[in-house]
């Protein structure tokens, strides 16, 4: 067992003339050395140019070379998919307004009941009385056609990569590429292999959302109880049968799962790609609107999206709970229910020739009340400017630009209100060195060499950070915590970044998406802590995160924007918006979870009830919280790039520029970095969870 934790745990001293001397320590003068060598030799910051490689003009070469040959068949996919999109709208738009509203109520109340079904319809009225019902059937089109084909797509990966071990190897980095690689990324190829319109929104809908059908296939056919298929082959069903009469309805309420995280995918693509296809959808008129400051009809349109996402992930969830639990005996049979539905519908289409209110709902019912909503909006912001401005400030110039370019840039008299000088400098470093002596004395020798490597962090800044240094950390880290396994995948990460001149916007983005991330990690690990202790606020809160994780990201820079204006600070709001939602929830489960005797002897011993928290609860937890960390940094990177739309200046923003002009190589050298950093947060984390599960196994 000692000898597992040491090459699981390899020790950070080096021998020197008879004594061992921390690494951490060295990697503390190897960065001193190189910050003050940075300003006679500036390479150390910006990777040479001489050095890089043009990976971008090679895939552009490539895509080029790609399209010559294969342009024929794309146009012919389109071709062959603009058809059927067409019929669809048309159909959706010709169909009567009543007989959409009653199907959807109808499978609501089927899904979730009474108060589920209320909810859809007063949802859909809304939509109708604001005016922008041909707007959402158009995006539901899109959704309508793309789910499906995911979901056959996906179903038969998952299928091939369940059947085989060989194929599972191939789909698994496959899939970690497309769920990290960021959603405009997608875009890109397409808009240059399909030109634009919304085709390019349905085949990146079906490209974005397959992946969650194709894991959540691989888990439900491989999770079926080995009993279930042994009685199965005892009652002499063949291959076939026992796979699709016996395996695929034991994984029925996982598949289903699959579907509602593919609808909710597809739709969030839908709303994305909106912003390339210039058709008349609701992702397009949110960001019409947007354009122009308008922020009333934003917010009607943008809450309009929020509810078609609600809908389409209860409806999806509520028919995945119905397969996992027992059909309650007041349910109508699924027969009688669609006969009666089918009946509805056709005394509806009846009564929609004879009254063409119900046929097409009335230009005069329709009410704007945008204009109200931009003069309470100002109103809002001119009350609340002197708070929402001292909050912004101080976060600016106290936390944000320290980060991003330094004190030593940053302290001034127009921002912290006085002239640094000689003595400021050797007091920061005081400071720094008594705080790593303190600990050095406590004999917690890595945490002394962090407290000296932030310092000279913030000092300079991420982006005036040399280079080598942030390689050499990210390298005795990975060394660390997962050997020479994890080494070779940060090199190849940094590797690129360096090699493909992408370290500057990476480290920008590095700075917001760690900031995001550790605010959004606190901020909803402390809210979930809360939610455990407190049932009420757990209830409180159910809707709000509900409300939070549904909702397309493109929505959440709506209310920002309106309040901040455009930069860092609204992004690093929208995306903690976003981002807290799975700390919150991991951090809720993690503590529920906490076995009941452990805390019942903690009981029984005299502590209190924060005692239990601290000391008990959370160290249990610690496996959980760091799950909650690890999704937390996904769901950040994956908003970091819709924040590009709010003048962010980083990789995200590098994805967009590329988006706009077309540039397939710019872009997609953007979005494989901005994968590359996810790929390199995700594996750290996992390498840190396995870490702490043998320290505690060792004791």
């Amino acid at each position: 067992m000692q000898a597992d934790q040491s090459r699981l745990s390899p020790p950070l001293q080096l021998p020197a003339a008879g004594s061992t001397v921390p690494a951490g320590m060295l990697l503390v003068a190897f960065a001193l050395v190189c910050v003050l060598l940075s300003a006679r030799y500036p390479w150390l910051v910006r990777f040479p140019a001489a050095a890089e490689l043009p990976v971008a003009a090679a895939f552009n070469m490539a895509l080029s070379a790609f399209e010559a040959r294969t342009e024929s068949a794309f146009k012919l996919v389109s071709r062959l998919l603009t058809s059927p999109m067409s019929m669809v709208r048309t159909a959706l738009q010709l169909t009567p307004w009543s007989m959409v509203v009653l199907g959807f109520v109808a499978m609501a109340w089927r899904a979730g009941g009474i108060g589920f079904a209320a909810f859809v319809g007063a949802s859909l009225l809304y939509v109708l009385g604001i005016g922008l019902w041909e707007q959402t059937m158009n995006s539901l089109a899109l959704v309508i056609l793309s789910v499906p084909i995911s979901i056959i797509i996906g179903f038969g990966i998952g299928y091939l990569a369940f059947a085989s071990k060989r194929a599972e190897r191939l789909t698994n980095p496959l899939l970690d590429i497309l769920q990290t690689v960021p959603a405009f990324a997608y875009l890109l190829p397409l808009l240059l292999l399909f030109g634009f319109g919304p085709v390019v929104g349905l085949i990146a809908s079906i490209v974005f959302a397959f992946p969650a059908m194709v894991r959540n296939t691989m888990l439900g056919l491989r999770n079926v109880p080995s009993d279930i298929l042994e009685a199965g082959e005892m009652a002499g069903a063949t291959g076939r049968q026992l796979f699709w009469q016996v395996r695929i309805p034991s994984a029925r309420y996982q598949l289903l799962v699959g579907v509602n995280q593919t609808t909710m995918a597809a739709l969030s693509m839908v709303i994305i790609a909106s912003i390339i296809g210039g058709t008349n959808d609701i992702g397009w008129t949110v960001l019409s609107a947007m354009r122009k400051a308008d922020f009333g009809s934003s917010i009607l349109a943008g809450i309009v999206i929020a509810l078609l996402a609600m809908i389409l992930d209860r409806l999806t969830a509520g028919f995945a709970t119905r397969a996992k639990t027992h059909r309650s005996q007041k349910d109508i049979p699924f027969r009688a229910f669609a006969a009666l539905v089918a009946a509805g519908l056709m005394v509806m289409y009846g009564a929609s020739t004879r009254f063409d209110q119900l046929a097409a709902w009335p230009a005069d019912w329709i009410a704007d009340p945008s204009e109200s909503l931009n003069r309470g909006i100002e109103a809002l912001v001119l009350f609340t400017r002197p708070v929402l401005d001292a909050v912004k400030t101080g976060m600016l110039f106290f936390v944000m630009l320290p980060l991003k370019i330094g004190l030593q840039k940053v302290v001034g008299p127009a921002s912290w209100g006085f002239q640094p000088g000689i003595w400021h400098v050797v007091g920061y470093v005081a400071l720094a060195v008594s705080a790593a002596s303190f600990a050095l004395l406590k004999g917690r020798d890595v945490a002394a060499s962090a407290i000296l490597l932030v310092a000279i962090l913030f000092y300079v800044g991420l982006t005036g950070l040399p280079w080598p240094v942030m390689v050499a950390v990210v390298l005795a880290l990975g060394y660390r915590l997962g050997g020479l396994r994890l080494v070779a995948i940060s090199g190849f990460a940094l590797g690129f970044l360096l090699l493909t001149g992408s370290w500057q916007k990476a480290m920008l983005s590095v700075y917001l998406g760690s900031l995001a991330v550790i605010l959004s990690f606190a901020i909803g690990s402390a809210l979930g802590v809360l939610a455990s202790e407190n049932e009420t606020f757990s209830r409180l809160m159910r809707p709000v995160n509900d409300t939070m994780q549904t909702m397309p990201q493109f929505v959440l820079l709506i209310p920002v924007v309106m309040l901040f204006a455009i930069g860092d600070f609204t992004a690093l709001i929208a995306i903690i918006f976003y981002a807290y939602v799975p700390a919150f929830r991991y951090a809720e489960a993690g503590l529920r979870q906490v076995d009941g005797r452990v805390v019942e002897a903690a009981t029984s011993l005299g502590t209190t009830r924060l005692q239990r928290l601290v000391h008990v609860k959370l160290p249990l937890a610690i496996p959980n919280l760091m799950l909650g960390l690890n999704q937390t940094i996904v769901y950040g990177i994956g908003m970091l790039v819709i924040a590009a739309l709010v003048g962010t200046s980083d990789l995200g923003q590098e994805v967009y520029i590329g988006l706009s002009a077309g540039n397939f190589g710019q872009g997609m050298v953007a979005g494989l970095g901005m994968a590359a950093i996810a790929m390199l947060a995700d594996s750290f984390c996992k390498a840190w969870q396995r870490h702490y599960r043998t320290r505690i196994r060792n004791g």
